[in-house]
Protein backbone atom coordinates (compact mmCIF):
# COMPACT_ATOMS: atom_id res chain seq x y z
CA UNK A 1 0.00 0.00 0.00
CA UNK A 2 2.91 2.57 -0.37
CA UNK A 3 1.02 4.59 -3.10
CA UNK A 4 -1.49 5.04 -0.59
CA UNK A 5 -1.55 9.03 0.74
CA UNK A 6 -2.06 9.08 4.48
CA UNK A 7 -3.37 12.79 4.98
CA UNK A 8 -2.65 13.98 8.32
CA UNK A 9 -5.36 14.93 10.48
CA UNK A 10 -8.30 14.16 8.03
CA UNK A 11 -11.81 14.23 8.88
CA UNK A 12 -14.35 13.80 6.46
CA UNK A 13 -16.87 16.99 6.44
CA UNK A 14 -20.03 15.31 5.41
CA UNK A 15 -21.71 12.05 6.72
CA UNK A 16 -22.69 9.54 4.92
CA UNK A 17 -26.13 10.47 3.92
CA UNK A 18 -24.92 14.30 3.22
CA UNK A 19 -22.31 12.68 0.67
CA UNK A 20 -24.75 10.60 -1.19
CA UNK A 21 -26.77 14.24 -1.39
CA UNK A 22 -23.59 15.75 -2.24
CA UNK A 23 -22.88 13.30 -5.09
CA UNK A 24 -25.97 13.61 -6.68
CA UNK A 25 -26.43 17.50 -6.34
CA UNK A 26 -22.79 17.97 -7.89
CA UNK A 27 -23.26 15.04 -11.02
CA UNK A 28 -26.68 16.72 -11.77
CA UNK A 29 -25.93 20.49 -11.41
CA UNK A 30 -22.25 20.01 -13.56
CA UNK A 31 -23.81 17.94 -16.37
CA UNK A 32 -26.15 20.28 -17.11
CA UNK A 33 -23.81 23.98 -16.94
CA UNK A 34 -21.13 21.43 -19.10
CA UNK A 35 -24.41 20.51 -21.71
CA UNK A 36 -25.37 24.41 -21.46
CA UNK A 37 -21.65 25.80 -21.91
CA UNK A 38 -20.68 23.30 -24.93
CA UNK A 39 -24.09 22.86 -26.25
CA UNK A 40 -24.27 19.18 -26.13
CA UNK A 41 -27.16 16.90 -25.67
CA UNK A 42 -27.38 13.30 -24.05
CA UNK A 43 -26.31 10.25 -25.59
CA UNK A 44 -26.64 6.39 -25.02
CA UNK A 45 -23.61 4.92 -24.89
CA UNK A 46 -22.26 1.54 -24.94
CA UNK A 47 -20.80 -0.43 -21.78
CA UNK A 48 -18.89 -2.73 -24.57
CA UNK A 49 -17.75 -2.75 -27.84
CA UNK A 50 -16.71 -5.22 -30.63
CA UNK A 51 -13.04 -6.18 -30.37
CA UNK A 52 -11.06 -5.67 -33.41
CA UNK A 53 -12.94 -2.36 -35.07
CA UNK A 54 -10.54 0.33 -33.33
CA UNK A 55 -13.42 1.82 -31.59
CA UNK A 56 -12.07 1.17 -27.71
CA UNK A 57 -9.90 3.75 -27.03
CA UNK A 58 -6.19 2.03 -26.18
CA UNK A 59 -4.94 4.22 -23.49
CA UNK A 60 -1.40 4.32 -23.09
CA UNK A 61 -1.27 0.86 -25.64
CA UNK A 62 -0.21 -1.15 -22.91
CA UNK A 63 -3.73 -1.76 -20.80
CA UNK A 64 -5.53 -4.67 -20.97
CA UNK A 65 -9.22 -4.54 -22.04
CA UNK A 66 -11.78 -6.63 -19.98
CA UNK A 67 -12.97 -8.93 -22.88
CA UNK A 68 -15.62 -11.62 -22.81
CA UNK A 69 -17.00 -14.20 -25.47
CA UNK A 70 -20.53 -13.41 -27.25
CA UNK A 71 -22.54 -16.67 -27.64
CA UNK A 72 -25.01 -15.48 -29.92
CA UNK A 73 -22.03 -14.40 -32.36
CA UNK A 74 -20.37 -16.89 -32.87
CA UNK A 75 -17.88 -16.34 -29.74
CA UNK A 76 -16.71 -13.37 -30.74
CA UNK A 77 -15.03 -11.44 -28.60
CA UNK A 78 -16.37 -7.85 -26.49
CA UNK A 79 -14.56 -5.58 -25.05
CA UNK A 80 -15.29 -3.67 -21.81
CA UNK A 81 -14.48 0.08 -22.67
CA UNK A 82 -11.45 1.65 -21.32
CA UNK A 83 -13.54 5.43 -22.76
CA UNK A 84 -15.56 6.66 -25.51
CA UNK A 85 -12.76 8.93 -27.56
CA UNK A 86 -13.64 7.19 -30.58
CA UNK A 87 -17.13 6.13 -30.51
CA UNK A 88 -18.47 9.17 -29.99
CA UNK A 89 -17.03 10.46 -33.17
CA UNK A 90 -18.86 7.72 -34.85
CA UNK A 91 -21.70 9.14 -33.46
CA UNK A 92 -21.32 12.56 -34.24
CA UNK A 93 -21.54 11.38 -37.96
CA UNK A 94 -24.48 8.55 -37.05
CA UNK A 95 -25.99 11.51 -35.39
CA UNK A 96 -25.59 14.14 -37.89
CA UNK A 97 -24.92 16.75 -35.74
CA UNK A 98 -23.99 19.90 -36.98
CA UNK A 99 -20.74 22.13 -36.13
CA UNK A 100 -20.96 23.97 -32.79
CA UNK A 101 -22.77 21.16 -31.21
CA UNK A 102 -22.12 17.76 -29.94
CA UNK A 103 -22.95 14.89 -27.45
CA UNK A 104 -22.21 14.31 -23.63
CA UNK A 105 -22.34 10.74 -22.42
CA UNK A 106 -22.19 8.75 -19.43
CA UNK A 107 -19.38 6.26 -19.72
CA UNK A 108 -18.78 3.55 -17.52
CA UNK A 109 -15.76 0.93 -17.95
CA UNK A 110 -13.26 -0.74 -15.85
CA UNK A 111 -9.75 -0.74 -16.12
CA UNK A 112 -8.21 -4.33 -14.53
CA UNK A 113 -5.27 -2.65 -15.04
CA UNK A 114 -4.84 0.27 -13.07
CA UNK A 115 -2.67 0.78 -10.08
CA UNK A 116 -5.15 1.64 -6.80
CA UNK A 117 -4.79 4.44 -4.81
CA UNK A 118 -6.65 7.47 -3.25
CA UNK A 119 -7.26 8.65 -7.05
CA UNK A 120 -7.31 5.46 -8.79
CA UNK A 121 -9.84 2.78 -9.19
CA UNK A 122 -11.05 -0.35 -11.15
CA UNK A 123 -14.17 1.14 -11.61
CA UNK A 124 -13.99 4.27 -14.00
CA UNK A 125 -17.13 6.85 -14.27
CA UNK A 126 -16.84 10.26 -16.23
CA UNK A 127 -18.67 12.45 -18.46
CA UNK A 128 -17.05 11.96 -21.90
CA UNK A 129 -18.56 14.85 -24.81
CA UNK A 130 -17.60 15.27 -28.01
CA UNK A 131 -18.40 18.13 -30.67
CA UNK A 132 -18.11 18.98 -34.48
CA UNK A 133 -16.04 21.64 -35.21
CA UNK A 134 -14.75 23.27 -38.60
CA UNK A 135 -11.46 22.60 -39.93
CA UNK A 136 -11.09 26.98 -38.94
CA UNK A 137 -11.37 25.78 -35.13
CA UNK A 138 -8.28 23.78 -35.34
CA UNK A 139 -6.51 26.14 -33.39
CA UNK A 140 -4.81 26.39 -29.78
CA UNK A 141 -7.10 29.59 -29.04
CA UNK A 142 -10.08 27.29 -29.47
CA UNK A 143 -8.97 24.97 -27.10
CA UNK A 144 -8.10 27.39 -24.78
CA UNK A 145 -11.62 28.91 -24.72
CA UNK A 146 -12.77 25.53 -24.65
CA UNK A 147 -11.15 24.93 -21.77
CA UNK A 148 -11.97 27.84 -19.69
CA UNK A 149 -15.71 27.06 -20.47
CA UNK A 150 -15.53 23.70 -18.98
CA UNK A 151 -13.64 25.07 -15.51
CA UNK A 152 -16.24 27.60 -15.35
CA UNK A 153 -18.75 25.08 -15.25
CA UNK A 154 -16.58 23.56 -12.69
CA UNK A 155 -16.73 26.69 -10.50
CA UNK A 156 -20.22 26.67 -10.37
CA UNK A 157 -20.21 23.46 -9.05
CA UNK A 158 -18.09 24.28 -6.26
CA UNK A 159 -19.79 27.62 -5.20
CA UNK A 160 -23.15 25.03 -5.29
CA UNK A 161 -21.81 22.68 -3.13
CA UNK A 162 -20.31 25.45 -0.31
CA UNK A 163 -23.47 27.07 -0.68
CA UNK A 164 -24.93 23.86 0.29
CA UNK A 165 -22.97 22.42 2.57
CA UNK A 166 -21.12 25.16 4.77
CA UNK A 167 -18.42 23.19 6.59
CA UNK A 168 -17.01 23.14 3.08
CA UNK A 169 -14.92 25.83 2.02
CA UNK A 170 -13.81 26.64 -1.84
CA UNK A 171 -10.22 25.94 -2.74
CA UNK A 172 -10.37 26.35 -6.38
CA UNK A 173 -8.41 29.52 -8.17
CA UNK A 174 -10.77 32.01 -10.27
CA UNK A 175 -8.77 31.51 -13.12
CA UNK A 176 -7.20 28.56 -14.88
CA UNK A 177 -3.66 28.96 -16.33
CA UNK A 178 -1.80 27.27 -19.42
CA UNK A 179 1.43 26.24 -19.92
CA UNK A 180 2.93 23.69 -22.33
CA UNK A 181 4.60 20.44 -21.57
CA UNK A 182 7.66 21.70 -23.33
CA UNK A 183 7.45 24.54 -20.93
CA UNK A 184 7.01 23.01 -18.02
CA UNK A 185 9.97 20.75 -18.63
CA UNK A 186 12.25 23.53 -19.31
CA UNK A 187 10.79 25.37 -15.73
CA UNK A 188 11.30 21.86 -14.16
CA UNK A 189 14.31 20.32 -15.56
CA UNK A 190 14.96 17.62 -12.97
CA UNK A 191 11.59 16.95 -11.91
CA UNK A 192 9.69 13.64 -13.03
CA UNK A 193 6.50 14.44 -14.93
CA UNK A 194 4.34 13.84 -11.97
CA UNK A 195 6.35 15.75 -9.87
CA UNK A 196 6.46 18.68 -12.21
CA UNK A 197 2.94 18.48 -12.22
CA UNK A 198 2.34 19.09 -8.59
CA UNK A 199 5.34 22.25 -8.90
CA UNK A 200 2.81 23.63 -11.10
CA UNK A 201 -0.46 23.62 -9.52
CA UNK A 202 1.10 24.21 -6.24
CA UNK A 203 2.08 27.12 -7.59
CA UNK A 204 -1.18 28.46 -9.68
CA UNK A 205 -3.51 26.34 -8.25
CA UNK A 206 -5.45 25.04 -11.77
CA UNK A 207 -3.42 24.60 -15.02
CA UNK A 208 -4.27 23.08 -18.39
CA UNK A 209 -1.10 21.46 -19.42
CA UNK A 210 -1.41 21.43 -23.51
CA UNK A 211 0.61 18.99 -25.72
CA UNK A 212 0.86 15.48 -24.20
CA UNK A 213 1.48 12.41 -26.23
CA UNK A 214 4.69 13.50 -28.39
CA UNK A 215 8.34 13.68 -27.56
CA UNK A 216 10.03 16.81 -25.36
CA UNK A 217 13.26 18.07 -26.32
CA UNK A 218 14.47 15.49 -23.24
CA UNK A 219 13.11 12.43 -25.84
CA UNK A 220 10.58 11.39 -23.50
CA UNK A 221 6.84 12.31 -23.63
CA UNK A 222 5.01 13.61 -20.37
CA UNK A 223 2.77 11.09 -20.01
CA UNK A 224 1.71 8.54 -23.25
CA UNK A 225 -1.66 9.16 -25.42
CA UNK A 226 -3.17 6.59 -28.15
CA UNK A 227 -2.55 8.04 -31.83
CA UNK A 228 -5.95 7.63 -32.90
CA UNK A 229 -7.63 10.51 -31.39
CA UNK A 230 -6.44 13.51 -29.47
CA UNK A 231 -3.98 15.66 -31.95
CA UNK A 232 -0.81 16.05 -30.33
CA UNK A 233 1.60 16.90 -33.05
CA UNK A 234 0.43 19.58 -34.34
CA UNK A 235 2.79 22.49 -34.56
CA UNK A 236 0.24 24.94 -33.02
CA UNK A 237 0.64 28.91 -33.28
CA UNK A 238 2.78 29.01 -30.44
CA UNK A 239 5.56 26.72 -32.13
CA UNK A 240 4.97 24.01 -29.60
CA UNK A 241 3.17 20.77 -30.77
CA UNK A 242 -0.12 19.73 -29.53
CA UNK A 243 -3.87 20.76 -29.55
CA UNK A 244 -4.70 19.20 -26.81
CA UNK A 245 -4.49 18.68 -22.81
CA UNK A 246 -5.00 17.96 -19.27
CA UNK A 247 -7.04 19.94 -16.40
CA UNK A 248 -4.84 19.70 -13.45
CA UNK A 249 -5.49 21.10 -9.86
CA UNK A 250 -3.89 21.55 -6.51
CA UNK A 251 -5.63 19.54 -3.99
CA UNK A 252 -4.79 20.95 -0.71
CA UNK A 253 -6.67 17.62 1.20
CA UNK A 254 -3.88 15.30 -0.13
CA UNK A 255 -1.48 17.79 -1.10
CA UNK A 256 -0.89 17.05 -4.12
CA UNK A 257 -2.11 17.63 -8.11
CA UNK A 258 -5.51 16.15 -9.47
CA UNK A 259 -6.13 15.12 -13.00
CA UNK A 260 -9.89 16.28 -13.91
CA UNK A 261 -10.02 16.22 -17.29
CA UNK A 262 -7.97 15.18 -20.08
CA UNK A 263 -9.20 16.59 -23.59
CA UNK A 264 -8.16 17.88 -26.58
CA UNK A 265 -9.09 18.50 -31.02
CA UNK A 266 -9.51 15.35 -32.74
CA UNK A 267 -7.23 14.05 -35.61
CA UNK A 268 -7.75 14.61 -38.94
CA UNK A 269 -6.71 12.74 -41.78
CA UNK A 270 -3.04 14.20 -41.86
CA UNK A 271 -2.56 14.35 -38.39
CA UNK A 272 -3.66 10.30 -38.03
CA UNK A 273 -1.54 9.13 -40.32
CA UNK A 274 1.14 11.61 -38.77
CA UNK A 275 0.89 10.02 -35.41
CA UNK A 276 0.50 6.25 -36.64
CA UNK A 277 3.47 6.69 -38.49
CA UNK A 278 5.29 8.15 -34.90
CA UNK A 279 4.34 5.60 -32.83
CA UNK A 280 4.94 2.73 -36.01
CA UNK A 281 1.15 1.76 -35.60
CA UNK A 282 0.94 2.05 -39.25
CA UNK A 283 -1.48 -1.60 -39.41
CA UNK A 284 -3.96 0.25 -37.54
CA UNK A 285 -4.86 2.18 -40.73
CA UNK A 286 -7.03 -0.94 -41.31
CA UNK A 287 -9.67 -0.78 -38.59
CA UNK A 288 -13.03 -0.03 -39.44
CA UNK A 289 -12.74 3.82 -37.53
CA UNK A 290 -9.50 4.47 -39.20
CA UNK A 291 -10.83 3.76 -42.07
CA UNK A 292 -14.08 5.57 -42.04
CA UNK A 293 -11.79 8.71 -40.70
CA UNK A 294 -9.58 8.22 -43.56
CA UNK A 295 -12.29 7.97 -46.40
CA UNK A 296 -13.69 11.49 -45.01
CA UNK A 297 -16.50 10.20 -43.28
CA UNK A 298 -16.36 11.46 -39.76
CA UNK A 299 -16.59 14.93 -38.85
CA UNK A 300 -13.86 16.99 -37.16
CA UNK A 301 -14.64 17.62 -33.38
CA UNK A 302 -13.21 18.19 -30.09
CA UNK A 303 -13.70 16.15 -27.27
CA UNK A 304 -12.52 14.56 -23.71
CA UNK A 305 -13.60 13.14 -20.80
CA UNK A 306 -13.91 14.88 -16.80
CA UNK A 307 -14.31 12.17 -13.84
CA UNK A 308 -17.08 11.88 -12.41
CA UNK A 309 -15.96 10.33 -8.89
CA UNK A 310 -13.32 12.60 -8.90
CA UNK A 311 -14.59 15.89 -9.27
CA UNK A 312 -17.10 14.64 -6.75
CA UNK A 313 -14.40 13.70 -4.68
CA UNK A 314 -12.41 17.08 -4.86
CA UNK A 315 -15.55 19.32 -4.17
CA UNK A 316 -16.45 17.57 -0.95
CA UNK A 317 -13.04 17.22 0.16
CA UNK A 318 -12.84 13.71 0.50
CA UNK A 319 -8.85 11.83 0.47
CA UNK A 320 -10.05 8.86 -1.03
CA UNK A 321 -11.94 8.03 -4.70
CA UNK A 322 -13.54 4.63 -2.70
CA UNK A 323 -15.41 7.22 -0.10
CA UNK A 324 -17.75 8.24 -3.59
CA UNK A 325 -17.79 4.90 -5.38
CA UNK A 326 -17.81 1.74 -4.78
CA UNK A 327 -15.17 -0.54 -6.04
CA UNK A 328 -12.89 -3.27 -4.92
CA UNK A 329 -9.89 -2.43 -2.88
CA UNK A 330 -7.10 -4.90 -1.48
CA UNK A 331 -7.90 -5.36 2.39
CA UNK A 332 -5.08 -4.03 3.87
CA UNK A 333 -6.13 -0.49 1.92
CA UNK A 334 -9.40 -0.94 3.31
CA UNK A 335 -8.08 -1.51 7.00
CA UNK A 336 -5.31 1.88 6.67
CA UNK A 337 -8.38 3.55 5.18
CA UNK A 338 -10.36 3.02 7.74
CA UNK A 339 -7.74 3.57 10.47
CA UNK A 340 -7.08 7.06 8.61
CA UNK A 341 -10.99 8.20 9.09
CA UNK A 342 -11.84 7.88 5.31
CA UNK A 343 -13.75 4.43 4.98
CA UNK A 344 -13.99 2.94 1.79
CA UNK A 345 -17.89 2.54 0.84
Amino acid sequence: MSKLIHPEHYQALLTPKQTEQGIKQIKDFFQQNLSTELRLSRATAPLFVLKGLGINDDLNGVERPVTFPIKDLGEAQAEVVHSLAKWKRLTLAEYGIQPGYGIYTDMNAIRADEELDNLHSLYVDQWDWEAVITPEKRTLAYLKDVVRRIYAAILRTEYLTCETYSQIHPFLPCDIHFIHAEELLQRYPGLSPHEREDAICRELGAVFLIGIGGKLSNGQKHDGRAADYDDWSTVAENGLPGLNGDILIWYPVLGRSVELSSMGIRVDKEALLRQLKIEHQEEREQLYFHRQLLAGKLPQSIGGGIGQSRLCMVLLHKAHIGEIQASIWPEQMRKECKALGMPLI
